[in-house]
């Protein structure tokens, strides 16, 4: 997975659409926080059992939880080039900052 490519793509389309001006963190942050609530929508009133056959069994319905993800992971992407964030830098020290919060011997 190439997180600057992608990005690079994400520019591009946002910018044959004339869409920059409307790509900084305020709105990106909105856009991406409805996104994960489509993606919980989808989840809302299933059972565990139902929940999980979503992404596995059930054709249609994986196709949504998919397409959903996917709109987290784009606008995510956008987010951090908007603030200059490296997420795989950032990814990185946020498991470090974890190993170090939850150790294994206190589990």
């Amino acid at each position: 997975m190439d997180l600057n490519a992608w990005q690079d793509r994400l520019d591009a389309f946002a910018a044959e659409r004339g869409w920059q001006p409307y790509l900084n963190p305020k709105n990106i942050a909105m856009a991406l926080s409805v996104e994960a609530a489509e993606l919980v929508e989808l989840y809302q009133w299933a059972s565990p059992e139902e929940a999980a056959a979503f992404g596995r069994t059930e054709p249609v319905q994986r196709e949504k939880v998919a397409d959903e993800l996917a709109d987290v992971l784009l606008y995510l992407l956008q987010m951090a080039r908007a603030t200059g964030i490296d997420l795989e830098a950032a990814t990185e020290a946020k498991f470090a900052k974890n190993a170090q919060k939850y150790p294994v011997a206190k589990a």
